[in-house]
């Protein structure tokens, strides 16, 4: 059994807090035994929407943080993906930063399927990594390569990802529907996606937002079966923790697939 923790956290106002939050969350987490924590999307310094005033970028800036996180994951003993951001080749790529329980930077998942809406903003990854942890193999989706994109989870679950972690950003429209059930009928497609990507996969699949006001989409911990583990509250605040059984997690259909829709046995 690996525990688990997401962090279910606001949106910073500016980079100096979002340090801040993530430093408390995952020495809150490694209080409650997670051996990993996982953020939402570029949360630091926060998701570049329309509507948030965020920073422009600074790498010296992100440096700072980023070795700010990893001294307090040596110091509380958790590994960490931390959504960020960082500036490759002179673009901005939206991205997640892997540290050890030790401090040590593991490396880096950029996000490679970038929304229509991210054109001007963030440009593409170009890789895809696997990551471990001590018991724990996994891999890193973020936000809308994990919701419409089934090969990048299959990708981490044909080479051992026992889950995958998935760091997004879903806040409400006006007018729309306001969830109190996970996968609701009545919702968008995006949780019952979060449940075929752990099914079809024999993996976990733990997707992480923000808390907001009317958030369409919240955290959520989905078993390898594609039964719900565990939820946050919609829009509330706070940690996520959840213990897998990584014997459950095999990749069976994962391996089995065939990209020439035939079934290998």
């Amino acid at each position: 059994m690996v525990r688990i923790a997401l962090a279910n956290v606001r949106f910073p106002d500016n980079l100096a807090e979002s340090v801040q939050i993530a430093t408390g969350a995952l020495h809150n987490a490694a209080l409650a035994g997670a051996a990993i924590i996982c953020f939402p999307e570029c949360f630091v310094p926060g998701y570049r929407a329309a509507d948030k005033d965020v920073a422009p970028p600074s790498a010296d800036l992100l440096e700072e943080a980023w070795s700010e996180i990893a001294r307090e994951a040596a110091s509380s003993g958790i590994a960490v993906v931390l959504g960020t951001e960082r500036v490759v080749q002179g673009s901005l790529v939206a991205t997640a930063l892997v540290i050890g329980s030790d401090g040590v930077r593991m490396g880096f998942q950029d996000k490679v399927q970038i929304d229509p809406s991210e054109d001007g903003t963030y440009a593409p990854g170009t890789q895809r990594q696997l990551f471990r942890a001590g018991a724990l193999t996994f891999g890193v989706v973020i936000c809308h390569e994990g919701w419409r994109y089934p090969e990048t989870v299959r990708w981490a679950a044909q080479r051992g990802a026992q889950v995958v972690f998935h760091p997004h950003f879903h806040e409400a429209e006006p007018g729309s529907f306001r969830p109190t059930a996970f996968a609701d009928p009545r919702n968008t497609f995006h949780e019952k996606a979060a449940l075929c990507r752990a099914a079809e996969n024999t993996c976990y699949f733990a997707t992480v937002n923000y808390a907001s006001e009317g958030s369409p989409t919240t955290s959520a911990i989905v078993n390898p079966d594609g039964t719900v583990h565990s939820v946050q509250p919609y829009g509330v605040e706070g940690l996520l923790v959840g213990d897998l059984d990584l014997d459950a997690a095999t990749g069976l259909l994962a391996s089995r697939y065939r990209p020439d829709g035939l079934v290998s046995n």
